[in-house]
């Protein structure tokens, strides 16, 4: 059954064209992502599915009756009403019941209008759409019915919006990142909702775990055109990379015919024929086709990172609370080289708190936090960048230098800088401001990476970017030889790039697990209930002994962790090295370079051991 249709649909601001001739429809059951990069007009779409826009040319055609739901990315909410009193302000008929219920239950003094409200909910059969709306507050952390609007956080107007569109029971749910705001269990929930919910979904997501196990069809607008995917998303980059081989054999098929169709044109007589004429319209087809160009950029930089020295970052008895509510209780660590941590936990568990803490914004309530002399931080905050009025995009990244410095001595210049974050030379004298939020979250994480930290800090990265972006950043991140700390819900993003957890779980509970995301799930859901019951002493020798032959789960991680702990060390005695190039070096500062070089040869010599150690144990 098809719900809509979209025909031909085209939209422009000014001299910016975001997209033309598009085409394509939604059916009952689809579950579809819309995927393209940043400042493609996806969003634009949706508010166009939604009747909040409309195109400069083509229709949307929507099936008669069809009741259509929209989250938008900023939604809007009257100030003064509560959170009961938004969910109930719908025209769905069913909430309008369930609504004198509630009323009826406050003033049971009026028995005939509570025993008329009572047999409402009867007849209409609305106690169990009750308990399931009940159901999604609970789930999306939004029970107290009576707190106003006014003093919901932005996160959690999103979580209210995405509850009252799940409520109104529609035909068609269109919805732009819905998982930004949502914490990991209540993705989770999400996730099992819409894979069970008999519904029709077309969204626009970044979370690919998300796109994995909910979707059945993936839209991708890619260079102007549209291609479908009938599948989820592992099938769909199986597909792109099939479809982008076969376009460059097409494309190098066609500059051969091209430069011969040019020796052509070049010696053709002036007197055309009409033949001749049918083969001068196909050269300019051909010449088209061999000129096409994929801007598939990857982001290259070797930073000229300064060196971390021994000490870090250290925590030492580390407490801190607000009012009531503990964040830390004494927390002790100290951060080593190449460390690769995520931290994850409820809303409201104090992560981004704890981040503070550690770049001295805040201080502890006691204890100390102790940061290394040559510690760079880079931090990437939830606040994004600040737009100056009038700014153009390559005056941001100048305001840091015309040129940055690579290592080895060499640089780059600004603008060769933002074509590798794709931001291309016309794009490059755009107005800050005019930038889609991806496209502004982009250019922030571009200023905080030019700027060379050793120590990177990303509290929720992956919000608002598209998919071609975070493939980028993941292979950046993958590559970077610092410490790297980060914050985020994005499932995929977290088990690519660490491998270590902080898991912050509330009332100053902080978990050190060692491995990443989807090992953390995997070890909740085997990890055996609590025994009770007291267990024979010989038979516990004998399970002593047995677990002594093989890697317990804590070294298991640690197994996987010592590669990216050598692969930094790696790096520190390449740099070394490189600098006992330098001929003007006295006696002193050699045999300096050489104590220093030796202590990290014999660090990699170490952690090579306990990795061959743990090998032969696991064998």
């Amino acid at each position: 059954m098809n719900y809509l249709t979209v025909e031909n649909i085209s939209k422009s601001y000014g001299e910016l064209q975001l997209f033309k001739d598009l085409s394509f429809s939604i059916h009952k059951d689809d579950k579809i992502a819309f995927v393209a990069k940043n400042g493609s007009g996806k969003t634009s779409i949706l508010n166009i599915l939604s009747g909040a826009d409309a195109p400069d040319s083509g229709q949307v055609i929507i099936r008669n009756g069809l009741r259509l739901a929209f989250l938008s990315q900023s939604p809007t909410f009257e100030d003064e009403l509560s959170i009961e009193e938004t969910i109930f302000n719908s025209d769905l008929p069913i909430l309008k019941i369930i609504e004198r219920y509630e009323k009826a239950l406050l003033h049971p003094e009026d028995e005939e209008a509570y025993q008329k409200a009572f047999e409402q909910m009867d007849i209409n059969n609305a106690w169990e759409f009750e308990l399931q709306f009940k159901q999604i507050l609970f789930q999306l952390k939004l029970e107290h019915l009576d707190q106003k609007i006014k003093t919901l956080s932005g996160g959690q107007k999103k979580r209210l919006a995405l509850a009252k569109a799940l409520i109104s029971n529609p035909d068609l749910l269109v919805l732009d990142e819905p998982t930004n705001h949502l914490d990991l269990e209540m993705i989770e929930w999400l996730e099992q909702y819409f894979a069970k919910a008999q519904l029709t979904l077309f969204m626009v997501t970044h979370d690919r775990y998300f796109l994995e196990r909910v979707c059945n069809e993936i839209i991708e607008l890619d260079h102007g055109k549209l291609f479908t995917y009938k599948g989820n998303y592992s099938y769909y980059l199986e597909q792109k990379e099939a479809r982008i081989t076969n376009e460059n054999v097409e494309t190098g098929k066609a500059k051969q015919l091209f430069k011969k169709e040019l020796d052509w044109m070049r010696r053709q007589p002036k007197a055309r024929t009409t033949k001749s004429k049918s083969r001068i319209d196909d050269f300019h087809v051909i010449k088209e086709k061999a000129h096409q160009r994929r801007n598939d950029h990857k982001v290259q930089l070797e930073l000229n990172m300064e060196r971390l020295g021994s000490k870090i970052v250290e925590f030492h008895n580390v407490s801190k609370s607000f009012k009531d509510k503990t964040i830390l209780n004494k927390f002790e660590y100290v951060f080593k080289k190449g460390e690769r941590i995520g931290i994850i936990g409820k809303n409201g568990t104090g992560k981004t708190t704890f981040l503070n803490m550690l770049t001295h914004s805040i201080p502890p309530d006691s204890g100390k936090v102790i940061i290394g002399e040559t510690v760079k931080f880079g931090y990437y905050t939830q606040d994004g960048i600040v737009i100056k009025p009038g700014q153009k995009v390559i005056e941001v990244i100048k305001e840091f230098g015309e040129f940055i410095p690579l290592t080895k001595g060499r640089q780059i210049s600004a603008g060769q800088l933002l074509e590798r974050f794709m931001f291309d030379r016309k794009k490059q004298y755009d107005y800050v401001e005019k930038l889609s939020g991806g496209e502004q979250k982009r250019l922030y994480l571009c200023t905080i990476l030019i700027q060379n930290p050793n120590f990177l800090i990303l509290d929720e990265p992956t919000n608002d970017l598209d998919i071609v972006t975070l493939n980028v950043l993941e292979d950046f991140l993958l590559d970077f030889p610092g410490c790297l700390l980060v914050v985020s819900h994005d499932r995929y993003f977290m088990d690519k790039i660490v491998d270590h957890l902080f898991i912050f779980k509330g009332d100053g509970d902080v978990e050190d697990f060692p491995g990443n995301y989807s090992d953390y799930r995997d070890y909740e859901l085997s990890s055996p209930p609590a025994e009770t019951s007291k267990t024979d002493s010989n038979d516990a020798a004998s399970q002593k002994q047995n677990e002594a032959n093989k890697l317990s789960y804590n070294e298991q991680k640690e197994y996987k962790s010592i590669e990216s702990k050598i692969r930094a060390l790696e790096h520190d005695k390449k740099t070394m090295e490189e600098k006992f190039h330098d001929t003007s070096l006295t006696q002193d500062q050699i045999k300096k370079l050489s104590d220093e070089l030796q202590k990290i040869i014999d660090n990699i010599a170490k952690k090579e051991a306990r990795w061959f150690e743990l090998s032969e144990k696991l064998e």
